[in-house]
Protein backbone atom coordinates (compact mmCIF):
# COMPACT_ATOMS: atom_id res chain seq x y z
CA UNK A 1 0.00 0.00 0.00
CA UNK A 2 1.27 3.48 -0.88
CA UNK A 3 0.07 4.86 2.45
CA UNK A 4 2.31 2.48 4.40
CA UNK A 5 5.39 4.42 3.32
CA UNK A 6 4.19 7.64 4.93
CA UNK A 7 4.24 8.59 8.58
CA UNK A 8 3.10 11.83 10.21
CA UNK A 9 6.18 13.95 10.96
CA UNK A 10 7.31 14.26 14.58
CA UNK A 11 7.47 17.75 16.12
CA UNK A 12 11.19 18.16 15.41
CA UNK A 13 10.71 17.04 11.84
CA UNK A 14 7.85 19.51 11.46
CA UNK A 15 10.13 22.29 12.62
CA UNK A 16 12.74 21.26 10.09
CA UNK A 17 10.06 21.05 7.41
CA UNK A 18 8.91 24.61 8.08
CA UNK A 19 12.47 25.92 8.07
CA UNK A 20 13.20 24.22 4.77
CA UNK A 21 10.02 25.59 3.21
CA UNK A 22 10.80 29.11 4.39
CA UNK A 23 14.19 28.98 2.71
CA UNK A 24 12.52 29.79 -0.62
CA UNK A 25 9.03 30.97 0.35
CA UNK A 26 7.83 34.26 1.84
CA UNK A 27 6.72 34.07 5.46
CA UNK A 28 3.10 34.89 4.64
CA UNK A 29 2.94 31.86 2.32
CA UNK A 30 3.63 29.36 5.13
CA UNK A 31 0.91 28.98 7.77
CA UNK A 32 1.71 27.08 10.98
CA UNK A 33 -0.79 28.37 13.55
CA UNK A 34 -2.89 25.29 14.44
CA UNK A 35 -6.03 27.41 14.76
CA UNK A 36 -5.53 28.47 11.16
CA UNK A 37 -4.24 25.26 9.61
CA UNK A 38 -7.14 23.22 10.99
CA UNK A 39 -9.50 25.32 8.84
CA UNK A 40 -7.84 23.76 5.79
CA UNK A 41 -8.39 20.19 6.99
CA UNK A 42 -11.40 19.19 4.88
CA UNK A 43 -13.74 19.91 2.01
CA UNK A 44 -17.57 19.89 2.13
CA UNK A 45 -18.14 16.10 2.20
CA UNK A 46 -19.79 14.29 5.11
CA UNK A 47 -18.45 11.06 6.63
CA UNK A 48 -14.91 11.66 5.38
CA UNK A 49 -12.07 11.53 7.94
CA UNK A 50 -9.51 14.32 7.87
CA UNK A 51 -6.10 14.57 9.49
CA UNK A 52 -4.21 17.49 11.01
CA UNK A 53 -1.83 19.21 8.58
CA UNK A 54 1.68 20.09 9.73
CA UNK A 55 1.68 23.23 7.62
CA UNK A 56 -0.37 25.05 4.99
CA UNK A 57 1.48 26.58 2.04
CA UNK A 58 -0.05 29.15 -0.31
CA UNK A 59 2.33 29.51 -3.27
CA UNK A 60 2.03 32.26 -5.87
CA UNK A 61 4.45 30.95 -8.51
CA UNK A 62 5.31 27.72 -10.29
CA UNK A 63 8.82 27.88 -8.81
CA UNK A 64 7.38 28.00 -5.30
CA UNK A 65 5.29 24.88 -5.99
CA UNK A 66 8.41 23.14 -7.29
CA UNK A 67 10.27 24.08 -4.11
CA UNK A 68 7.51 22.62 -1.94
CA UNK A 69 7.53 19.34 -3.84
CA UNK A 70 11.32 19.01 -3.72
CA UNK A 71 11.29 19.47 0.06
CA UNK A 72 8.35 17.08 0.45
CA UNK A 73 10.16 14.42 -1.58
CA UNK A 74 13.40 14.86 0.34
CA UNK A 75 11.67 14.64 3.74
CA UNK A 76 9.03 12.08 2.63
CA UNK A 77 6.15 14.34 3.69
CA UNK A 78 2.70 13.85 2.13
CA UNK A 79 1.24 16.74 0.14
CA UNK A 80 -2.49 17.40 -0.23
CA UNK A 81 -3.35 19.83 -3.06
CA UNK A 82 -6.38 22.03 -2.51
CA UNK A 83 -8.49 24.54 -4.38
CA UNK A 84 -11.54 26.23 -2.87
CA UNK A 85 -12.51 23.03 -0.98
CA UNK A 86 -16.03 23.00 -2.39
CA UNK A 87 -15.67 19.30 -3.26
CA UNK A 88 -18.08 16.65 -2.04
CA UNK A 89 -15.93 13.52 -1.81
CA UNK A 90 -13.19 14.31 0.71
CA UNK A 91 -10.57 14.48 -2.06
CA UNK A 92 -9.09 17.65 -0.55
CA UNK A 93 -9.04 16.38 3.05
CA UNK A 94 -5.74 16.66 4.89
CA UNK A 95 -3.79 13.69 6.18
CA UNK A 96 -1.92 13.82 9.50
CA UNK A 97 1.37 15.68 9.26
CA UNK A 98 0.91 16.67 5.63
CA UNK A 99 1.68 19.82 3.72
CA UNK A 100 -1.61 21.29 2.55
CA UNK A 101 -0.78 22.97 -0.74
CA UNK A 102 -3.52 25.55 -1.32
CA UNK A 103 -3.36 26.93 -4.85
CA UNK A 104 -5.94 29.68 -4.40
CA UNK A 105 -3.32 32.46 -4.60
CA UNK A 106 -2.30 31.37 -8.10
CA UNK A 107 -5.32 33.10 -9.56
CA UNK A 108 -4.21 34.87 -12.73
CA UNK A 109 -5.85 34.64 -16.13
CA UNK A 110 -2.69 34.68 -18.24
CA UNK A 111 -4.18 34.81 -21.72
CA UNK A 112 -7.46 34.87 -23.59
CA UNK A 113 -7.02 34.32 -27.33
CA UNK A 114 -10.21 34.87 -29.39
CA UNK A 115 -8.60 33.62 -32.62
CA UNK A 116 -7.34 30.32 -31.21
CA UNK A 117 -10.31 30.24 -28.82
CA UNK A 118 -8.24 29.34 -25.80
CA UNK A 119 -7.62 30.69 -22.32
CA UNK A 120 -4.48 30.05 -20.29
CA UNK A 121 -5.07 30.24 -16.55
CA UNK A 122 -3.54 29.42 -13.20
CA UNK A 123 -5.29 26.81 -11.04
CA UNK A 124 -6.71 29.27 -8.48
CA UNK A 125 -8.86 31.16 -10.98
CA UNK A 126 -12.51 30.94 -9.93
CA UNK A 127 -14.75 29.38 -12.57
CA UNK A 128 -17.19 32.32 -12.64
CA UNK A 129 -14.34 34.82 -12.96
CA UNK A 130 -13.07 33.08 -16.08
CA UNK A 131 -16.56 32.74 -17.51
CA UNK A 132 -17.28 36.45 -17.14
CA UNK A 133 -13.90 37.44 -18.57
CA UNK A 134 -14.33 35.41 -21.75
CA UNK A 135 -17.98 36.47 -22.10
CA UNK A 136 -16.79 40.07 -22.48
CA UNK A 137 -14.95 38.96 -25.63
CA UNK A 138 -17.92 37.12 -27.08
CA UNK A 139 -16.65 33.73 -25.94
CA UNK A 140 -17.81 31.08 -23.50
CA UNK A 141 -16.20 28.59 -21.11
CA UNK A 142 -19.10 26.12 -20.80
CA UNK A 143 -18.31 23.92 -17.73
CA UNK A 144 -20.47 25.38 -14.95
CA UNK A 145 -20.50 23.43 -11.67
CA UNK A 146 -23.17 24.49 -9.19
CA UNK A 147 -20.43 26.03 -7.05
CA UNK A 148 -19.09 28.05 -10.01
CA UNK A 149 -19.02 31.29 -8.00
CA UNK A 150 -16.52 29.70 -5.57
CA UNK A 151 -14.84 26.67 -7.14
CA UNK A 152 -11.51 26.97 -8.93
CA UNK A 153 -10.38 25.74 -12.32
CA UNK A 154 -7.69 23.61 -10.67
CA UNK A 155 -10.30 21.92 -8.49
CA UNK A 156 -12.57 21.45 -11.50
CA UNK A 157 -9.72 19.74 -13.34
CA UNK A 158 -8.82 17.60 -10.33
CA UNK A 159 -12.34 16.21 -10.01
CA UNK A 160 -13.33 16.37 -13.70
CA UNK A 161 -16.39 18.33 -12.64
CA UNK A 162 -19.54 18.82 -14.67
CA UNK A 163 -22.47 21.20 -14.40
CA UNK A 164 -25.92 22.12 -15.65
CA UNK A 165 -24.96 22.50 -19.31
CA UNK A 166 -23.21 19.14 -19.75
CA UNK A 167 -26.04 17.68 -21.80
CA UNK A 168 -25.06 19.93 -24.72
CA UNK A 169 -21.55 21.16 -24.00
CA UNK A 170 -19.87 18.35 -22.10
CA UNK A 171 -17.72 18.28 -18.96
CA UNK A 172 -14.41 19.83 -17.88
CA UNK A 173 -12.29 17.08 -19.48
CA UNK A 174 -13.50 18.12 -22.94
CA UNK A 175 -12.14 21.65 -22.50
CA UNK A 176 -8.66 20.95 -21.11
CA UNK A 177 -6.23 21.11 -24.03
CA UNK A 178 -2.96 21.20 -22.12
CA UNK A 179 -1.49 21.38 -18.64
CA UNK A 180 1.66 22.40 -16.86
CA UNK A 181 2.15 19.98 -13.97
CA UNK A 182 4.67 19.90 -11.14
CA UNK A 183 5.51 16.26 -10.46
CA UNK A 184 6.10 14.73 -7.05
CA UNK A 185 9.88 15.27 -7.26
CA UNK A 186 9.52 18.91 -8.30
CA UNK A 187 10.09 18.54 -12.03
CA UNK A 188 7.84 20.57 -14.34
CA UNK A 189 6.08 18.75 -17.17
CA UNK A 190 3.91 20.13 -19.96
CA UNK A 191 1.19 18.04 -21.57
CA UNK A 192 -1.16 18.57 -24.48
CA UNK A 193 -1.26 21.47 -26.87
CA UNK A 194 -2.64 24.89 -27.82
CA UNK A 195 -3.87 23.74 -31.23
CA UNK A 196 -7.37 22.62 -32.18
CA UNK A 197 -6.01 19.17 -33.11
CA UNK A 198 -3.15 17.06 -31.81
CA UNK A 199 -2.49 13.34 -31.26
CA UNK A 200 1.21 13.23 -30.38
CA UNK A 201 1.84 10.39 -27.94
CA UNK A 202 -0.25 9.22 -25.00
CA UNK A 203 -2.95 11.60 -23.85
CA UNK A 204 -1.39 12.50 -20.51
CA UNK A 205 -3.59 15.58 -20.23
CA UNK A 206 -6.70 13.45 -19.87
CA UNK A 207 -4.87 11.27 -17.35
CA UNK A 208 -4.45 14.23 -15.00
CA UNK A 209 -8.05 15.39 -15.39
CA UNK A 210 -9.97 13.67 -12.61
CA UNK A 211 -6.85 12.36 -10.86
CA UNK A 212 -7.68 14.36 -7.70
CA UNK A 213 -4.13 15.62 -7.21
CA UNK A 214 -2.73 12.11 -6.89
CA UNK A 215 -0.37 12.28 -9.90
CA UNK A 216 0.90 15.86 -9.91
CA UNK A 217 0.12 19.50 -9.15
CA UNK A 218 -1.58 21.40 -11.96
CA UNK A 219 -0.04 24.88 -12.09
CA UNK A 220 -1.30 26.09 -15.46
CA UNK A 221 -4.08 25.04 -17.82
CA UNK A 222 -4.80 25.75 -21.47
CA UNK A 223 -8.57 25.62 -21.92
CA UNK A 224 -10.74 25.49 -25.03
CA UNK A 225 -13.36 28.19 -25.47
CA UNK A 226 -16.49 28.40 -27.59
CA UNK A 227 -18.42 31.27 -29.10
CA UNK A 228 -20.84 32.80 -26.64
CA UNK A 229 -24.28 31.26 -27.31
CA UNK A 230 -27.52 33.25 -27.54
CA UNK A 231 -29.61 33.78 -24.41
CA UNK A 232 -31.40 30.57 -23.53
CA UNK A 233 -35.12 30.17 -22.94
CA UNK A 234 -36.44 27.70 -20.38
CA UNK A 235 -39.52 25.52 -20.17
CA UNK A 236 -40.95 23.97 -16.98
CA UNK A 237 -43.06 20.82 -17.19
CA UNK A 238 -44.98 19.33 -14.27
CA UNK A 239 -45.55 15.56 -14.02
CA UNK A 240 -47.68 13.35 -11.80
CA UNK A 241 -44.90 10.76 -11.53
CA UNK A 242 -41.15 10.56 -11.77
CA UNK A 243 -41.52 7.80 -14.34
CA UNK A 244 -43.48 10.11 -16.65
CA UNK A 245 -40.84 12.83 -16.34
CA UNK A 246 -38.10 10.33 -17.18
CA UNK A 247 -40.15 9.13 -20.15
CA UNK A 248 -40.21 12.73 -21.35
CA UNK A 249 -36.42 12.89 -21.05
CA UNK A 250 -36.09 9.77 -23.21
CA UNK A 251 -38.49 11.17 -25.81
CA UNK A 252 -36.57 14.46 -25.99
CA UNK A 253 -33.20 12.78 -26.48
CA UNK A 254 -34.54 10.13 -28.87
CA UNK A 255 -36.12 12.90 -30.92
CA UNK A 256 -32.71 14.39 -31.66
CA UNK A 257 -33.20 17.56 -29.65
CA UNK A 258 -30.11 19.22 -28.15
CA UNK A 259 -31.16 21.19 -25.08
CA UNK A 260 -28.59 23.36 -23.37
CA UNK A 261 -30.01 22.18 -20.07
CA UNK A 262 -32.35 19.37 -19.03
CA UNK A 263 -32.83 19.20 -15.27
CA UNK A 264 -35.18 17.26 -13.02
CA UNK A 265 -36.42 17.93 -9.47
CA UNK A 266 -38.47 15.38 -7.54
CA UNK A 267 -41.38 16.09 -5.19
CA UNK A 268 -39.17 16.24 -2.09
CA UNK A 269 -36.86 18.78 -3.68
CA UNK A 270 -39.68 20.99 -4.94
CA UNK A 271 -41.19 21.10 -1.44
CA UNK A 272 -37.81 21.92 0.12
CA UNK A 273 -37.27 24.81 -2.31
CA UNK A 274 -40.74 26.18 -1.58
CA UNK A 275 -40.14 25.92 2.16
CA UNK A 276 -36.86 27.79 1.85
CA UNK A 277 -37.61 30.44 -0.75
CA UNK A 278 -41.44 30.53 -1.07
CA UNK A 279 -41.17 30.38 -4.85
CA UNK A 280 -44.69 29.08 -5.39
CA UNK A 281 -43.65 25.95 -7.23
CA UNK A 282 -46.49 23.45 -7.70
CA UNK A 283 -46.28 21.16 -4.67
CA UNK A 284 -48.81 18.81 -6.23
CA UNK A 285 -46.15 17.76 -8.70
CA UNK A 286 -44.25 14.50 -8.37
CA UNK A 287 -41.49 15.72 -10.69
CA UNK A 288 -40.58 19.02 -12.30
CA UNK A 289 -38.58 18.99 -15.55
CA UNK A 290 -36.70 22.07 -16.76
CA UNK A 291 -35.55 22.21 -20.39
CA UNK A 292 -33.60 25.05 -21.98
CA UNK A 293 -32.43 25.91 -25.49
CA UNK A 294 -29.87 28.48 -26.60
CA UNK A 295 -30.45 28.03 -30.32
CA UNK A 296 -31.28 30.71 -32.88
CA UNK A 297 -34.99 29.95 -32.41
CA UNK A 298 -35.39 28.67 -28.84
CA UNK A 299 -39.15 29.32 -28.76
CA UNK A 300 -39.68 26.77 -31.56
CA UNK A 301 -37.53 24.23 -29.74
CA UNK A 302 -39.51 24.75 -26.55
CA UNK A 303 -42.76 24.24 -28.43
CA UNK A 304 -41.52 20.92 -29.82
CA UNK A 305 -40.23 19.74 -26.46
CA UNK A 306 -43.40 20.90 -24.73
CA UNK A 307 -45.39 18.65 -27.06
CA UNK A 308 -43.17 15.70 -26.17
CA UNK A 309 -43.66 16.41 -22.47
CA UNK A 310 -47.40 16.47 -23.02
CA UNK A 311 -47.25 13.14 -24.83
CA UNK A 312 -45.34 11.69 -21.87
CA UNK A 313 -48.06 12.78 -19.46
CA UNK A 314 -47.13 16.28 -18.33
CA UNK A 315 -49.98 17.89 -16.42
CA UNK A 316 -48.74 21.40 -17.12
CA UNK A 317 -46.14 22.89 -19.48
CA UNK A 318 -44.98 26.48 -18.97
CA UNK A 319 -42.51 27.99 -21.47
CA UNK A 320 -40.72 31.19 -20.48
CA UNK A 321 -41.28 34.26 -22.63
CA UNK A 322 -37.92 35.91 -22.03
CA UNK A 323 -34.52 35.59 -20.33
CA UNK A 324 -35.74 37.10 -17.05
CA UNK A 325 -38.54 34.57 -16.72
CA UNK A 326 -36.12 31.80 -17.69
CA UNK A 327 -33.71 32.85 -14.95
CA UNK A 328 -36.54 32.76 -12.40
CA UNK A 329 -37.29 29.16 -13.33
CA UNK A 330 -33.62 28.19 -13.10
CA UNK A 331 -33.27 29.82 -9.70
CA UNK A 332 -35.40 27.05 -8.21
CA UNK A 333 -32.99 24.44 -9.53
CA UNK A 334 -29.96 26.33 -8.26
CA UNK A 335 -31.51 26.49 -4.77
CA UNK A 336 -32.16 22.75 -4.63
CA UNK A 337 -29.13 21.59 -2.65
CA UNK A 338 -29.27 24.53 -0.25
CA UNK A 339 -32.96 23.84 0.34
CA UNK A 340 -32.39 20.13 0.99
CA UNK A 341 -29.62 20.95 3.44
CA UNK A 342 -32.10 23.06 5.39
CA UNK A 343 -34.42 20.07 5.86
CA UNK A 344 -32.27 18.43 8.55
CA UNK A 345 -29.07 20.47 8.71
CA UNK A 346 -26.74 17.94 7.05
CA UNK A 347 -26.74 16.23 3.67
CA UNK A 348 -24.87 13.52 1.84
CA UNK A 349 -24.98 14.33 -1.86
CA UNK A 350 -24.57 11.39 -4.17
CA UNK A 351 -23.74 11.77 -7.86
CA UNK A 352 -24.57 8.40 -9.35
CA UNK A 353 -24.82 8.46 -13.14
CA UNK A 354 -26.92 5.94 -15.06
CA UNK A 355 -27.91 5.47 -18.71
CA UNK A 356 -30.74 7.88 -19.56
CA UNK A 357 -32.99 4.95 -20.39
CA UNK A 358 -32.77 3.77 -16.75
CA UNK A 359 -33.17 7.12 -15.05
CA UNK A 360 -36.71 6.31 -13.93
CA UNK A 361 -35.54 3.13 -12.20
CA UNK A 362 -32.96 5.11 -10.25
CA UNK A 363 -35.61 7.56 -9.04
CA UNK A 364 -37.94 4.77 -8.01
CA UNK A 365 -35.12 2.95 -6.23
CA UNK A 366 -34.07 6.07 -4.32
CA UNK A 367 -37.66 6.46 -3.11
CA UNK A 368 -37.73 2.86 -1.87
CA UNK A 369 -34.42 3.35 -0.07
CA UNK A 370 -35.74 6.50 1.62
CA UNK A 371 -38.81 4.63 2.88
CA UNK A 372 -36.72 1.68 4.06
CA UNK A 373 -34.39 3.86 6.14
CA UNK A 374 -37.08 6.35 7.25
CA UNK A 375 -35.15 9.27 5.77
CA UNK A 376 -35.79 12.25 3.54
CA UNK A 377 -33.97 11.78 0.23
CA UNK A 378 -34.51 14.40 -2.44
CA UNK A 379 -33.37 13.79 -6.00
CA UNK A 380 -32.20 16.45 -8.43
CA UNK A 381 -30.64 15.38 -11.68
CA UNK A 382 -28.85 16.53 -14.77
CA UNK A 383 -31.45 14.42 -16.49
CA UNK A 384 -30.11 14.93 -19.99
CA UNK A 385 -26.95 12.97 -19.20
CA UNK A 386 -28.36 10.63 -16.52
CA UNK A 387 -26.32 12.23 -13.72
CA UNK A 388 -28.44 12.14 -10.56
CA UNK A 389 -27.91 13.75 -7.17
CA UNK A 390 -29.87 11.75 -4.60
CA UNK A 391 -29.40 13.88 -1.49
CA UNK A 392 -29.77 12.23 1.91
CA UNK A 393 -30.99 14.65 4.60
CA UNK A 394 -30.17 13.76 8.20
CA UNK A 395 -29.35 15.05 11.66
CA UNK A 396 -25.59 14.68 12.15
CA UNK A 397 -26.07 14.89 15.94
CA UNK A 398 -28.17 11.71 15.88
CA UNK A 399 -25.82 8.67 15.62
CA UNK A 400 -28.61 6.29 14.63
CA UNK A 401 -29.89 8.55 11.89
CA UNK A 402 -26.34 9.16 10.69
CA UNK A 403 -25.81 5.39 10.42
CA UNK A 404 -28.98 5.03 8.35
CA UNK A 405 -27.91 7.93 6.16
CA UNK A 406 -24.61 6.27 5.35
CA UNK A 407 -26.29 2.94 4.62
CA UNK A 408 -28.81 4.57 2.31
CA UNK A 409 -26.01 6.41 0.50
CA UNK A 410 -24.21 3.11 -0.14
CA UNK A 411 -27.41 1.43 -1.31
CA UNK A 412 -27.97 4.18 -3.87
CA UNK A 413 -24.45 3.63 -5.24
CA UNK A 414 -25.09 -0.10 -5.44
CA UNK A 415 -28.33 0.57 -7.29
CA UNK A 416 -26.49 2.79 -9.76
CA UNK A 417 -24.03 0.02 -10.58
CA UNK A 418 -26.87 -2.49 -10.95
CA UNK A 419 -28.46 -0.19 -13.52
CA UNK A 420 -25.27 -0.10 -15.59
CA UNK A 421 -24.11 3.23 -14.23
CA UNK A 422 -21.13 4.64 -12.36
CA UNK A 423 -20.61 5.68 -8.74
CA UNK A 424 -19.62 9.23 -9.66
CA UNK A 425 -20.50 11.41 -12.60
CA UNK A 426 -18.76 14.62 -11.51
CA UNK A 427 -17.84 14.78 -7.80
CA UNK A 428 -14.97 12.30 -7.86
CA UNK A 429 -13.96 9.43 -5.58
CA UNK A 430 -11.85 11.00 -2.85
CA UNK A 431 -12.24 9.28 0.51
CA UNK A 432 -15.99 8.87 0.36
CA UNK A 433 -16.19 6.40 -2.53
CA UNK A 434 -12.84 4.67 -2.76
CA UNK A 435 -14.27 1.30 -1.66
CA UNK A 436 -16.89 1.66 -4.36
CA UNK A 437 -14.31 2.52 -7.00
CA UNK A 438 -12.76 -0.89 -6.42
CA UNK A 439 -16.15 -2.52 -6.91
CA UNK A 440 -16.78 -0.63 -10.14
CA UNK A 441 -13.44 -1.13 -11.90
CA UNK A 442 -12.52 -4.52 -10.42
CA UNK A 443 -9.20 -5.89 -9.11
CA UNK A 444 -7.36 -5.67 -12.42
CA UNK A 445 -8.48 -2.08 -12.87
CA UNK A 446 -7.29 -1.20 -9.37
CA UNK A 447 -3.94 -2.88 -10.02
CA UNK A 448 -3.41 -0.89 -13.23
CA UNK A 449 -4.41 2.39 -11.61
CA UNK A 450 -2.03 1.80 -8.73
CA UNK A 451 0.71 1.04 -11.24
CA UNK A 452 0.10 4.37 -12.97
CA UNK A 453 0.17 6.12 -9.60
CA UNK A 454 3.52 4.48 -8.86
CA UNK A 455 5.10 5.81 -12.05
CA UNK A 456 4.22 9.43 -11.31
CA UNK A 457 4.50 9.27 -7.51
CA UNK A 458 6.82 6.40 -6.50
CA UNK A 459 7.02 7.54 -2.85
CA UNK A 460 3.26 7.88 -2.54
CA UNK A 461 3.39 11.43 -1.19
CA UNK A 462 0.72 12.99 -3.40
CA UNK A 463 -2.73 13.05 -1.77
CA UNK A 464 -2.35 9.66 -0.05
CA UNK A 465 -5.42 7.68 0.93
CA UNK A 466 -7.58 9.01 -1.90
CA UNK A 467 -9.11 7.05 -4.80
CA UNK A 468 -7.88 3.61 -3.61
Amino acid sequence: MIMSRIEAPRDEVTGNLVDRLLSALPADAVLTDPDVTVSYANDMASFCPAGIPAVVVLPRTVEQVQHVMRIATELRVPVVPQGARTGLSGAANASDGCIVLSLTKMDRILEINPVDRIAVVEPGVVNATLSRAVNELGLSYPPDPSSWEMCTIGGNIGTASGGLCCVKYGVTAEYVLGLDVVLADGRLMSTGRRTAKGVAGYDLTRLFVGSEGSLGIVVRATLALRPKPPEQLVLAAEFSSGAAACDAVCRIMEGGHVPSLLELMDRTTVKAVNDLAHMGLPETTEALLLAAFDTTDPAADLTAVGALCGAAGATQVVPADDAAESELLLQARRLSLTALEAVKGTTMIDDVCVPRSRLGELLEGAERIAEKHRLTIGVVAHAGDGNTHPTVCFDAADPEESRRARESFDEIMALGLELGGTITGEHGVGVLKKEWLAREIGPVGVEMQRAVKGVFDPLGILNPGKLF
